[in-house]
């Protein structure tokens, strides 16, 4: 399997399987320390080798000859590349934008709507911190306010949960913000019914998908938000900077950028204003369709599948292994994919944590909810069986 290392798109060549590769196998096509237990995929992703390496043949042709590649060549690899990016999203390339990461896209919607003094922005208390502070910081300065409506946990119903959202609207609810998947619990929410329901009560959807491009399916046409940004870098295995933002176009012309630069020239557009921002390393952006290829090339459907089928057996067998612990939503794809919090018994979450890695060499976050400990694990395509009866085996050694 080789990367081309020219043109507009970056293309994997080689014959698609007819089933997908066992974990041993990608684990050999991914960069990680071999002598760690990652099952940390869901903090900051990983890529693989040929996507690498095709990142940094990007980096070279722009160092060889960076006028060429910055002032006639650039714009037309991301059209290119965003092009490909929005195909695989199911939406139209110029509904989308390139931006470095989720948390910088969400700050363009943040910083560009329109807040008035006792406007209210609606999420919930199970958002990522980053944006939490984002969302407080502008709502004070506004004099809005950010109302966070409690979800109950462990779920009962996508219902219920709509329901409980929906309890907090009033008539100076502006707009909804929440998470597709949850960072802290990895919880999937209900998104569609929430922006279904928003849109016809004419309240603006901001969706923060940091994790779920390529973790999940995603069609932007079908799930309806005004707004989503998510990560590249993550689920999908691009490099690290590679994230996009969507706008459905009745809204793009109110939404700026958090740099002015050329892309304000006169008929400037969504896109234009938040991709043409002077010089800046587009390297990772423009790996998007190798990792695109990648996933395709890998039956990812399948890979997915066998993840999650192995993420439920070893939540079946923690409960087994700590009885008595009550987990925070049902064990159906519905509700999690590759990546799920699992209770634990009381510990120190902190210790836990260093204990793992240092003891043991496993990467995985030990969270608190609601005063009770889990472990968030992530199973990507190249967790093995071993690696989660490693874990389990450490956990009742450190629990029991």
């Amino acid at each position: 399997m080789v990367v081309s290392s020219t043109g507009a798109s970056a293309t994997v060549s080689g014959t698609e399987s007819a089933s997908a590769p066992d974990p041993v196998t990608l684990r050999r096509q991914f960069l990680l320390d071999p002598e760690v237990t990652f099952l940390n995929h869901g903090s900051f992703g990983a890529c693989p080798a040929v996507v690498f390496e095709r990142y940094q043949a990007f980096q070279l042709e722009l160092e060889r000859e960076p006028v060429e590649f910055i002032g006639r060549r650039q714009k037309g690899l991301l059209d290119a590349a965003r092009a490909q990016l929005a195909t695989y999203l199911d939406t139209d390339a110029d509904d989308i934008s390139f931006v470095i990461n989720a948390t910088s896209g969400l700050n363009v919607i943040a910083r560009s709507i329109p807040l008035n003094p006792g406007d209210e922005i609606l999420t919930t208390d199970l958002e990522y911190g980053a944006l939490d502070f984002t969302w407080e910081h502008l709502c004070t300065k506004a004099g809005a306010s950010y109302v966070k409506q409690h979800i109950p946990l462990p779920a009962e119903s996508s219902e219920a949960i709509v329901d409980a959202l929906w309890a907090g609207v009033t008539d100076r609810t502006c707009a909804i913000f929440l998470s597709h998947i949850t960072s802290g619990t990895a919880i999937t929410l209900p998104v569609k019914q929430i922006c279904d329901r928003a849109r016809e009560a004419d309240i603006l959807t901001i969706i923060d998908g940091a994790h779920a491009p390529g973790q999940i399916p995603l069609d932007l046409r079908d799930l309806g938000a005004d707004i989503y940004s998510g990560n590249c870098h993550k689920w999908m295995c691009a490099p690290k900077g590679s994230a996009f933002l969507y706008v459905c176009p009745e809204h793009q012309e109110w939404v700026e950028s958090l740099t002015i630069s050329w892309g304000w020239r006169p008929e400037h557009t969504f896109v234009t204003r938040n991709q043409q921002q002077g010089t800046r390393d587009v390297a990772a952006w423009l790996s998007v369709p190798a990792a695109i290829d990648f996933l395709n090339l890998n039956q990812w459907d399948r890979v997915r599948g066998r993840c999650h089928a192995m993420l439920s057996d070893l939540r079946q067998r923690l409960a087994h292994d700590f009885k008595g612990l009550t987990p925070l939503y049902p064990d159906a794809p519905e509700w999690y994919s590759q990546m799920a919090t699992i209770p634990i018994p009381a510990t120190d979450p902190a210790v836990l944590h260093h204990r793992l890695f240092e003891r043991y060499g496993i990467e995985v976050p030990v969270n608190t909810y609601d005063d009770r400990q889990y472990v968030r694990v992530s199973v990507q395509g190249y967790t093995t069986a071993d690696d989660l009866d490693h874990l389990e085996r450490a956990l009742v050694q450190e629990l029991a």
